[in-house]
C-alpha cells in the first residue's frame, strides 16, 4: 500500500500558507471554479456520492443535509461555519484556519454554491484570537481578488462572509445554540423540529457545518468522490444504519504522550497507532490506562480496547458514544480515573447553559459526589448514584434539548463501568486528592 500522502495538511508548514497568492500557486480556487461551472444539485451529489460525514462530532453525512433544505425556497438561505471547537483535547480546526485559512474559504464558496446561499457566517471560537486574524486577512483578498463579493469571476454568483467571534461558552459549538448566539442572543439550545435547514438563523433556511468537513468538500471537487471512497472504512455489511467512514481524517493526539500533535491519516487508524507511532508512546516510560477517543463527551477506551479502530462506528462497538472530533487524549497508569472524571464533570458543571433541569442540576450533582469522594468521605453506593444520575439525564432517555447532558453523562457511566474496582478502592481506603483549600470551595 502506498504511504498516505496529507491533503488537508499538505500546506500548513509552507511560508505562504496563509496567503491567496501562495493558495493559487498550489492549484488553489481551481475548484470552486469547477464548482461554479456546475449546477448546485450536481455539486450536492458529488458530495453525497462521497461519503463524506460531518466532522465535527456527530458524523452525519454532509450531502444528505444539504438536500434537506426547502425546495425552490426564495430565501435568503444560509451557511453557518462552526468554528466554535470547544471540546476538550480538540485543535485540528485550529490548525486549518490559522495555516490553511483559504482552504476553508474555498470549502465554504463551494458548499454556499450547492445550497444557493449568498451569506455565511464564520461563527469562530472567541479564544482563537489568531484564526480570527489570519481569516480576516484572507478574506479581505478574496474580496480584492473578486473571489467574493458581487458577480465572482464574471458568473453573477454573490456570496458575503460574515466573521463572528463566539460567546466563550462550550454551548455555542451547539447548532442551534450557534444559531442563537449569532443572533445575539444567550446561547440556549433551541427545540427541534424545526431542524435548522428549515428554521435556522434568523428564521431562515440555515446549513451548519463543521470547518475540517469544509475543507474535505474542497477536495472531494477537486480530487473527486473515487478519490475520496479510496481511503478510510467502508459500511458494515452487517449494519445496515452504517454509511461506512471514507476520507482523510484529523486526529488530535494530546495528555501522557512524549510527542502531543495533530496528524492526517485515512479514517480507522487505530487508537494504538496514534499514540505509538504518532504520538511518540506514552510519556516517561509508562503504560496508558485509558484513552478518550474523541474529545471526553465520548468516553474512555481501558487499555486492553487500543486496539479499536477510530472511525465513525468503531468506538461505539466498545461502550464510547463515537468518534466524536477525534481529539485522542491519553492517561496513564499513574493517573486516579476518580481525578479524571473530577475534571470532566467539572468540566461539565460549568458549561452546562442551564436550559433543561437534568442536565443542569445532574452536571452539578455529579461533580459534588465526586468531590466527596476525592475528600476521602465516599461511599461504595456513590458509585450506583453516579450511574443513577448519569442514566437519568440527556436526548438518549428524552429529558434534555441537546445532546450536552449525553456528553456529560456518557464518560461518568463509561468510567465506572469499566474502571469500577478502581473507584472502590479509592473509596474503601478513604483516599483524598483534594486540598484542604479545595475542600473549604466545595462546601461554600
Amino acid at each position: 500500500m502506498p504511504q498516505f500522502e496529507p491533503v488537508l495538511l499538505a500546506r500548513i508548514h509552507k511560508a505562504d500558507s496563509t496567503s491567496l497568492e501562495g493558495y493559487r500557486a498550489d492549484g488553489g480556487y481551481s475548484a470552486y471554479k469547477k464548482a461554479l461551472g456546475m449546477a448546485p444539485a450536481d455539486v450536492t451529489k458529488l458530495v453525497m456520492d462521497s461519503g463524506l460525514r460531518g466532522r465535527g462530532g456527530a458524523g452525519f453525512p454532509c450531502g444528505l443535509k444539504w438536500t434537506f433544505l426547502p425546495k425552490d425556497h426564495p430565501g435568503p438561505i444560509y451557511l453557518a461555519v462552526n468554528a466554535d471547537e470547544s471540546e476538550p483535547g480538540t485543535f485540528n480546526n485550529r490548525i486549518l484556519m490559522e495555516q490553511d485559512p483559504h482552504q476553508l474559504i474555498e470549502g465554504i464558496a463551494i458548499a454556499c454554491h450547492a445550497i444557493k446561499s449568498e451569506k455565511a457566517f464564520l461563527y469562530i471560537r472567541y479564544e482563537y484570537g489568531r484564526s480570527y486574524r489570519v481569516l480576516y486577512q484572507a478574506v479581505q483578498e478574496c474580496y480584492a481578488a473578486g473571489l467574493l463579493g458581487k458577480n465572482i469571476l464574471g458568473t453573477g454568483v454573490n456570496l458575503d462572509i460574515q466573521l463572528h467571534r463566539g460567546a466563550g461558552a462550550y454551548i455555542c459549538g451547539e447548532e442551534t445554540g450557534l444559531i442563537e448566539s449569532l443572533e445575539g442572543k444567550r446561547a440556549w439550545p433551541r427545540i427541534k423540529p424545526p431542524f435548522p435547514a428549515i428554521e435556522g438563523l434568523f428564521r431562515k433556511p440555515t446549513i451548519v457545518n463543521n470547518v475540517e468537513t469544509l475543507c474535505c468538500v474542497t477536495h472531494i471537487l477537486d480530487k473527486g468522490v473515487d478519490w475520496f471512497k479510496s481511503m478510510g472504512v467502508p459500511p458494515d455489511p452487517k449494519n445496515p444504519r452504517d454509511p461506512g467512514s471514507y476520507g482523510p481524517k484529523l486526529y488530535c493526539i494530546s495528555g501522557h504522550v512524549n510527542k502531543p500533535c495533530c496528524v492526517e491519516l485515512p479514517m480507522g487508524v487505530t487508537a494504538r497507532e496514534l499514540i505509538d507511532v504518532h504520538g511518540g508512546g506514552v510519556w516517561k516510560g509508562r503504560k496508558a490506562k485509558a484513552v478518550v477517543p474523541g474529545g471526553i463527551s465520548m468516553g474512555f477506551l481501558s487499555a486492553d480496547e487500543l486496539d479499536t479502530p477510530l472511525d465513525f462506528a468503531g468506538p461505539g462497538k466498545v461502550g464510547c458514544m463515537g468518534l466524536g472530533t477525534a481529539a485522542v487524549v491519553v492517561v496513564d497508569d499513574q493517573t486516579s480515573m476518580v481525578d479524571v472524571l473530577y475534571n470532566c464533570c467539572r468540566f461539565f458543571a460549568h458549561e452546562s447553559c442551564g436550559q433543561c433541569t437534568p442536565c443542569r442540576e445532574g452536571t452539578s450533582w455529579m461533580r459534588k459526589i465526586l468531590e466527596r469522594i476525592r475528600s476521602g468521605n465516599g461511599k461504595l453506593e456513590d458509585l450506583n448514584l453516579l450511574q443513577e444520575v448519569a442514566g437519568s439525564m440527556g436526548i438518549i432517555p428524552g429529558t434534555t434539548i441537546c445532546g450536552l447532558s449525553d456528553g456529560a453523562a456518557w464518560p461518568v457511566k463509561n468510567a465506572i463501568a469499566k474502571f469500577r474496582p478502581e473507584f472502590e478502592e479509592y473509596i474503601r481506603e478513604g483516599r483524598r486528592s483534594i486540598t484542604p483549600a479545595q475542600e473549604l470551595m466545595a462546601t461554600h
